[in-house]
């Protein structure tokens, strides 16, 4: 640490102060919250959303880490136990589709390697990635403790998984069966629902003649699975064939066919009555469910037509489709094909269309009543916690979006058919387990596979022997399940499992419940409500107090980033040209909670500016600070500095205001506000005013040097590289005093400023609406800044007495050469004189023009400036009478024309209106 206080170098240069201060921040271990200074007793503490092991880092990141970093520096400097504790994500999915890429690119396939040897490559590429992630969170400056760095895949994260499977397992909460999922068949696995996108795309909408009545479809291959047509009960059409059942034959044999009636189906939508296809469609499905419909599975995993599917067998669904429509034309079973645009389902990962079929597959019962919590269900705890208050969703209109959610849960399927991933830790016995065979109707849940099942183990450990039949001679007797959990699994523990759960330790204790949980709105579904219905069960409690959710980044036209667009901003492209400082900026001012925040290169270079402005203010602080008073408790900032003008009483009046405005803001997770409330008066009250009068008054040095050091703190958050590196040159005492852990400010409690506050506020604003109005003077007559000018003001009482006392300043703020305070005839004089007035806060005032305006030279100028606008009205009129430009031109060049014409019309009025008051 430098022991020079009394400079700072002339410029500041992020390129050559960042790294070397994270660098110091991190060895000096104050990121983990053991080692902070002082008795803490309160804690704050954070997870970091983990990104994706192998992912680099974008705009969205770059969100989430200022964000969090700003709450956690904050909670530090106010005295708690700040843990910020980071990870990343195995990325189940998304790892093995990029690893399967980078095997075709050499002409290989996963089957190639095999099991063991594909997870090896895939371990192998996460090693060579994950460094890559980590360099760019500590770009960004994040202050978390990477002493916890947590991973979702290493080994106590495992054993976390294995034993949250295991308690709801046995709970029967989990369960083994055959239900409707989403497939991808290109990943060859489920799809969980909010793992399904969907595409608008052109399609077809086939009516087919189907027995009594016609059904609208856009999927015809589907129908040869059909077990049941439904309606709405309400359509007086179809009333008498409700419960009715007849036969169809689409070329492959009869099918029977039942009339159901259900609310779900639109009597508007094709003719009103759909086909039900209960292995190829979840609304299907849940309404076989109820009906205890049979279901015919005539689309495999591989996403070709099944046995079932007779002559089409065989054929991928789109060809089938092609295939069967040509043989219903000619048995004359079409009735007619309208065009029409539907939305496609389609994997998150890979885009390839998203086949529902049933599956025999591993689900979460989220309607299970559990007997160790009252008997409620999952979905009844998560619900639970959120409308009681405990979870606090900001903002509160994403809580009706979970309600709505959670209230319509399916039983979660967590099955993945991938080769990385927690493996599902379930072994099955060779000698005595026989699974159960799918059910012939939906909704048989005695087809479910759940604890107790003979030769069906679920173990934290892997098992040696079946505890049904006691077999232990081989261990090959054993074999373990093949498919791996969904990701959203180990994810939904990350509050508890980073914590030392599931033993009971001092991090458990006094960490959890976390107090907020930061992240983007649009994995509200994915990820908070998995970790609200994981927490609950596991711990019973909640898994953060309040949910802060963020929006989208978008460009300046409000348009979502894109490679094609060419509108991406690479976080780590614009820190290295204008400071990390500038981007955490732009990402924090505009931005409010559950909306979308709009950037550009321009918004950041404006607080590059904005940086390198506080920077300066410091600096001339700095070099105006008494070298005789450097030792004193005041200008330490370890005592409130005295007043001694109405100047030193306005600002520690704004100035404590600012610090009440900021803390309660961050406390109350608004963060744009605190950041516009410290640029306006960082800018504005201190540079443009303060800084000003105390050219004036002079020996300022304790106001200076406590109002420096406490805009230091309250930026620290917000801009945390540029302040540390001014502190450790101004202020540090030695190469361990941070600006990381100085203590947050707070206002003075002494009592006479607290009572001066709303009084020297109310003054000095007097005195600057009235430098205020003499600068409006000097601008609208266009006095060069460099000019002096004589002023005289008629006011009275209290006001004069004011005026005077400030005379100096008002003289120097305003490049005043005369200040007089006069009565209202002596300024009636001053006025039928060369003057401009003007009159404000009762205040009448006079500026004299003498020597100040050269009218002469102004007239000229305002001459030519009309000359040349009459000029350009005449090109533009002639433009607009040509029949040739009229005619061909587009309209809206036309009426761009007229606009300029009417701008430039305008204009000339007002140049002629100056020109006239010059006489």
């Amino acid at each position: 640490m430098s022991a020079n206080h009394n400079e700072l170098p002339k410029a500041y240069n992020p390129k050559g102060v960042e790294d070397r201060i994270y660098e110091a921040w991190e060895k000096s271990g104050l990121f983990n919250p053991d080692n902070l200074p002082g008795e803490r007793t309160e804690s704050f503490c954070i997870m970091m959303p983990p990104p994706n092991a192998t992912g680099t880092l974008h705009i969205g990141h770059a969100m989430f880490l200022t964000l969090e970093d700003m709450m956690t520096r904050f909670h530090r400097m106010r005295g708690r136990a700040a843990l910020w504790l980071p990870g990343t994500d195995h990325a189940a999915i998304a790892t093995n589709t990029k690893v399967e890429k980078l095997l075709a690119a050499e002409g290989r396939t996963k089957y190639d390697l095999g099991r063991e040897g594909f997870i090896k490559r895939v371990e192998e590429y996460i090693e060579g990635s994950r460094g890559t992630i980590r360099k760019q969170i500590r770009k960004m400056g994040s202050s978390c403790d990477w002493s916890r760095e947590a991973y979702t895949f290493d080994e106590q994260r495992n054993r976390v998984v294995r034993e949250m499977f295991v308690r709801l397992f046995n709970d029967g909460l989990i369960y083994r069966g055959y239900r409707i999922v989403n497939w991808c068949p290109r990943c060859e696995s489920t799809l969980a629902d909010d793992e399904v996108e969907y595409r608008e795309e052109p399609a077809k909408l086939y009516y087919m003649k189907y027995g009594p009545f016609v059904v609208a479809t856009t999927r015809p291959e589907t129908k040869l699975g059909d077990t049941a047509v439904a309606v709405n009960p309400n359509d007086e059409r179809y009333q008498a064939q409700i419960g009715q059942t007849f036969e169809v034959n689409f070329g492959i044999g009869p099918q029977q066919i039942r009339v159901i009636a259900d609310e779900e189906v639109d009597r508007e939508f094709g003719t009103g009555v759909v086909g039900i296809t209960p292995a190829h469609s979840a609304v299907d499905f849940a309404m076989a469910e109820k009906n205890k419909l049979p279901m015919k599975k005539v689309i495999g995993e591989d996403g070709k037509m099944t046995a079932l599917a007779g002559k089409y067998a065989g054929f991928v669904a789109v060809e089938a489709r092609k295939k069967f429509v040509a043989d219903l034309q000619k048995l004359g079973l079409i009735e007619k094909i309208e065009d029409l645009t539907h939305k496609l389902s389609i994997c998150y990962r890979c885009s390839t269309p998203v086949e529902p079929l049933t599956s025999r597959q591993w689900f979460v019962d989220v309607n299970r009543s559990i007997a160790t919590r009252d008997g409620q269900t999952l979905k009844q705890l998560s619900l639970e916690v959120v409308r009681d208050g405990r979870i606090k969703i900001l903002p509160e209109r994403f809580e009706k979006v979970y309600y709505n959610w959670m209230e319509n849960l399916r039983d979660w399927c967590i099955s993945r058919q991938i080769w990385f991933g927690h493996r599902i830790p379930v072994w099955y016995c060779q000698s005595c387990y026989v699974g159960n065979d799918a059910p012939e109707r939906v909704g048989d849940s005695s087809s479910y596979e759940r604890a107790g099942q003979p030769g069906l183990i679920a173990s934290v450990e892997t098992p040696t022997k079946c505890p049904t039949c006691g077999r232990d001679e081989n261990i090959g007797d054993l074999s373990q399940d093949t498919d791996t959990l969904d990701t959203w699994f180990s994810s939904g523990t990350w509050t508890f499992s980073t914590l030392g759960w599931p033993d009971q330790t001092a991090d458990l204790k006094k960490f959890h419940p976390t107090q907020c949980l930061e992240t983007g709105y649009d994995i509200l579904f994915f990820w908070i409500a998995r970790m609200i219905l994981m927490t609950t069960y596991a711990v019973g409690e909640v898994p953060f107090e309040t949910v802060y959710l963020h929006g989208l980044v978008r460009d300046e036209q409000g348009r979502k980033m894109s490679k094609s667009l060419e509108n991406i901003i690479d976080p780590l492209d614009v820190a290295e040209k204008y400071g990390t400082d500038a981007v955490r900026l732009s990402l924090i001012i505009g931005n409010t909670a559950g909306n979308d925040l709009k950037m550009s290169e321009e918004k950041i270079e404006y607080y590059r500016n904005f940086a390198n402005k506080l920077w300066n203010i410091s600096r001339f602080i700095l070099l105006n600070l008494d070298s005789d008073k450097a030792g004193s408790e005041a200008t330490k900032g370890t005592k409130f500095p005295k007043s001694k003008t109405l100047a030193d009483k306005w600002i520690l009046s704004r100035l404590a205001t600012v610090i009440e405005s900021v803390t309660l803001d961050i406390e109350s997770y608004n963060f744009s506000r605190p950041g516009e409330t410290l640029r306006e008066f960082t800018w504005n009250e201190l540079a443009d005013w303060y800084l000003e009068i105390a050219k004036v008054e002079g020996d300022k040095s304790e106001m200076l040097s406590y109002i420096l050091r406490t805009i230091l703190k309250l930026w620290h958050p917000f801009m945390p590289f540029v302040t540390e590196e001014i502190w450790r040159l101004a202020f540090a005492e030695n190469e361990n005093d941070f600006l990381l852990v100085a203590e947050w400010p707070e206002p003075s409690k002494e009592a006479d400023v607290l009572e001066d506050r709303q009084i020297a506020e109310e003054k000095f604003n007097k005195i600057r609406e009235v430098v205020i109005a003499v600068r409006n003077i000097r601008s609208e007559k266009k006095i060069e800044p460099a000019k002096k000018i004589d002023s005289i003001f008629s006011c009275h009482g209290n006001f004069s007495e004011l005026m005077l006392d400030q005379a100096e300043i008002i003289k120097h703020l305003t490049r005043s050469l005369d200040f007089k305070i006069s009565a209202d005839d002596e300024l009636a004089r001053v006025v039928s004189n060369s003057s401009s007035t003007t009159t404000t806060s009762g205040v009448s005032i006079a500026v004299s023009l003498d020597g100040a305006v050269d009218f002469d030279q102004q007239k000229l100028k305002l001459q030519k400036d009309l000359s040349e606008a009459n000029k350009y009205i005449g090109t533009l009129q002639g433009k607009l009478s040509n029949d040739d430009f009229i005619t061909k031109a587009p309209s809206q060049v036309i009426e761009a024309e007229k606009k300029k014409l009417a701008e430039a019309e305008d204009r000339s009025a007002k140049l002629e209106e100056q020109l006239k008051a010059l006489g």
